[in-house]
């Protein structure tokens, strides 16, 4: 037999869930950095501000730059 599911009604409202800040802050601060640190090596990860040597990051993001608008050549 299929189980009855409790439907609302005005004596019995549906209550959404929270979720306290406290429990997101952390995340979109650590998901904010990955995003930055992503734009970077997308965005300016060659010439003058380049972390790495040669092209090989480059290379590696190159699609994406495209993609993105970012001019690289």
């Amino acid at each position: 037999m299929a189980q009855s599911v409790a439907q609302p009604t005005a004596t019995n409202p549906v209550v959404p869930a929270t979720l306290p800040l406290k429990a997101i802050a952390p995340w979109a601060v650590f998901f904010g950095i990955l995003m930055l640190i992503l734009l970077y090596f997308v965005g300016a990860e060659q010439g003058a501000t380049s972390v790495f040597s040669g092209t090989d990051v480059h290379e590696w993001v190159h699609d994406a730059r495209h993609l993105l608008g970012f001019p690289c050549h």
